[in-house]
């Protein structure tokens, strides 16, 4: 037994070592993005018109906590997609039922997104954070087991616990950071996509660490949320005093805003285009020949080029007036790189990752700050998010299973693509119209 556990780990560190030389230009990268973002953070943060050490050491430990937490909302929904063929093999699934499996999420963030506010007033912010944990925690468990139904209720925990913290966040950034927006905005799309990166780039290896297990790969991210659930136990009191949030005013009134719409539109194409890439860009780069731990890195190396796009278009824009500039670059790499996609034929992947990346970065980074800046307060906020998010993920609900239908049909990646290309030129006209510097205030003040 003793020498079995000797070779067991001679060979895991082989394998890592391994993987390590086959990708360090990828992790070379991920290091110098890390690093100069490191730096570009420490002189941001001394440049800020309200200088840090003012804040109290709660509120640094609240801005400690919910940048853990969202780190935690995507690995678990990102790491099946660098396996979708080992599961869909373990279960004969089609390409519909793996868009399915990628899409209940998604309709959980839609249809769970008016519940937050309610929650949040009925327990206070930090309790409701706390239970969004333990139904991630539950939710990969569960899904980690050998069972068809197991897999998809896990995948069902995980939607409802990822759903009610994304409309909480932009509400609480908006009262307790108010002088540090565009700051907490873009760290907090940098950790979303920062924990893509980690699940995209790490399950493959994973997997054939674990003697290529799927079901122990995937289980594998119970470990951070775990270690989320007690750093945030100090914070669950966060917000039970809190001021009573109007429920129907603001929400009601914004059906009546073409600000808040715009904003709604934007966040659904670009969450659509998103997670219709994170479920099948693997696939797309396996069927034209990419090695599958080159596909998964691949796929790393979107989400860490994401980051950078999302830290960073916040940041700036919320430095001018007028974001549209932002909103045109982030949606023309998209188009570039889906382009590129569809014309070249291997040679090039390396570059449509790096735009593809930068382009879904820097639009999610955008969209998020968008519900904070387009409003005035923070039920205002808690709403438009609630409104975004709901009407925005239940478009974005449409990508996985319309992408896995086309290529049913189609036998191939061309038409998946042309469409995806097309809806970014409408997530371009969504953007613009919601770049400008308006808010929705006027309209719930007619209402």
């Amino acid at each position: 037994m003793g020498s079995e556990w000797v070779q067991g780990s001679r060979s895991a560190k082989a394998e890592i070592n391994l993987q390590c030389e086959r990708h360090r230009d990828t992790i070379q990268i991920a290091t110098l993005l890390n690093r100069t973002m490191g730096e570009f953070l420490v002189r941001e943060l001394s440049d800020q018109r309200v200088p840090m050490r003012r804040l109290s050491a709660k509120t640094l430990w609240l801005a400690v906590g919910l940048m853990i937490i969202s780190i935690n909302l995507r690995p678990a929904i990102v790491a099946v997609s660098p396996l979708l063929s080992e599961i869909q093999m373990t279960f004969a699934l089609s390409g519909a039922g793996v868009g399915l499996l990628s899409t209940l999420p998604l309709l959980c963030f839609g249809l769970l997104a008016p519940v937050a506010p309610r929650l949040t007033y009925r327990f206070g912010s930090g309790a409701v954070l706390l239970g969004c944990l333990v139904a991630l925690l539950c939710g990969v468990l569960v899904r980690s087991l050998p069972a068809l139904t197991s897999l998809f209720l896990g995948t069902l925990l995980i939607g409802i616990g990822a759903a009610i913290a994304n409309v909480l966040m932009p509400g609480i950034l908006k009262q307790d950071f108010p002088d540090h927006v565009g700051l907490m905005s873009g760290l907090y799309a940098m950790m979303l996509s920062g924990g893509a990166a980690l699940a995209a780039g790490t399950t493959v290896p994973l997997y054939r660490m674990l003697g290529q297990n799927w079901h122990l790969a995937v289980g594998f991210w119970a470990l951070p949320i775990a270690l989320a659930i007690v750093l945030w136990l100090p914070s669950r009191a966060l917000g039970r005093r809190a001021n009573a949030f109007d429920q129907r005013r603001p929400s009601h009134g914004l059906l009546r805003s073409s600000v808040a719409w715009s904003v709604t539109v934007f966040m659904g194409l670009q969450s659509l285009e998103f997670y219709a890439t994170v479920t099948w860009l693997p696939t797309v780069f396996r069927d034209r020949g990419t090695p599958s731990e080159t596909a998964g890195f691949l796929l790393a190396l979107v989400s860490i080029v994401g980051m950078l796009g999302a830290f960073i278009a916040p940041w700036v824009a919320h430095k001018i007036n007028d974001q549209r500039l932002g909103v045109a670059i982030g949606a023309g790499s998209m188009a570039l790189a889906l382009g590129g996609l569809l014309v070249d034929p291997h040679h090039l992947d390396v570059l449509w990752a790096v735009l593809l990346g930068w382009g879904q970065g820097s639009s999610i980074g955008l969209a998020l700050m968008m519900m904070v800046v387009r409003t005035s307060s923070r039920d205002e906020a808690m709403a438009l998010s609630g409104m975004a998010q709901g009407l925005g993920y239940l478009i974005a609900a449409i990508g996985p299973v319309l992408i896995g239908a086309l290529y049913d049909s189609s036998h191939g990646w061309s038409v998946p693509l042309i469409v995806l290309l097309v809806l970014v030129g409408f997530q371009a006209i969504a953007g613009d119209y919601a770049a400008r510097d308006r808010t929705v205030s006027a309209a719930l003040a007619k209402f």
